[in-house]
């Protein structure tokens, strides 16, 4: 069986402390394999933020696979942003800024989005694109395969499409017929299980809220994402937790389940004007 604890939009700077100690049990409570950042770590890409989230993230005590998001490249300091955008980020996480990570029955491949000349729309090359298409058509028939980005690939509100990834329908495209399986997200604080329609393969957007910072949406309070496959799920079956911090209580409680059954074998690609129309004029995924 893995676990996977997914963790974005932390925004180290905006921290607040009774989120990070109500983590922290819950990590410890599940024990998960593999502890998953999906960008925005810190608030400003300051040294010191990058240092609390570092520190954070090793008390929770599983392997990390980090993606920087656009808060994570200096935003005022601009030589830095534009001669080494990484370093601070790279500090604190390491030079690799696309992880992978590879188990028995889990591929994990990590994808940077942002760019240096962007204020905080991502966006995804073709050889980006390519590299982690390749990754996924070596995997296992075992392996259940998340592809992580920051930005998101797809959205439920009309507010939201402007912060869609740059590219992500050639991406999709790509990445469905290699067998990818879910693409995770953060950036809008916004939890969320949707599944992309018309591609050559089912797959879905996973994504996390903001799981410490004060930075909530209104109404939408920090939350963070389980993912269980293998002997604590159905079988073939992927259960996906959402876990939402609870004031009353100074702890995360879970507050939704979406069970969803990845496609296995060979999958009969789905017409090219298919895949191009998967989407509605209003730019939301259906």
């Amino acid at each position: 069986m893995s676990l996977v604890l997914q963790i974005s939009d932390t925004h180290f700077g905006t921290e607040q402390r009774p989120m990070i100690e109500a983590l922290g049990r819950l990590a410890r409570q599940q024990r998960p394999d593999v502890l998953v950042l999906s960008g925005d770590i810190t608030q400003r890409a300051r040294p010191a933020q990058f240092r609390a989230a570092r520190a954070f993230v090793d008390r929770l005590g599983a392997p990390v696979l980090a993606v920087p998001g656009n808060h994570d490249i200096p935003l005022f300091d601009l030589w830095t942003r534009l001669r080494r955008p990484y370093a601070r980020y790279s500090a604190a996480f390491g030079a690799e800024l696309e992880p992978v990570h590879r188990s028995p029955d889990l591929m994990v491949v990590c994808v940077n989005t942002t760019r240096p000349w962007r204020h905080k729309h991502g966006e995804i090359s073709a050889r980006q694109v390519d590299r982690v298409a390749r990754l996924l058509e070596g995997a296992e028939p075992a392996q259940l395969r998340i592809v992580v980005v920051h930005q998101p690939v797809a959205v439920t509100r009309m507010e939201d499409v402007s912060n869609r990834l740059r590219g992500h329908a050639a991406a999709l495209d790509r990445w469905a017929e290699a067998g990818v399986d879910l693409i995770m997200g953060g950036h809008i604080h916004l939890p969320y299980v949707m599944p992309l329609q018309d591609l050559a393969r089912p797959l879905w957007a996973v994504q996390a809220g903001t799981a410490v910072s004060s930075r909530v949406r209104e109404g939408v309070p920090n939350s963070v994402n389980l993912l269980r496959w293998g002997a604590d799920s159905a079988p073939g079956c992927c259960r996906i937790e959402q876990w939402d911090y609870s004031a009353d209580v100074r702890a995360f409680l879970l507050a939704q389940v979406t069970a969803v059954r990845p496609a296995r074998g060979r999958i009969k690609q789905q017409p090219l004007a298919a895949a191009r129309n998967r989407q509605d004029p209003r730019g939301l995924a259906h």
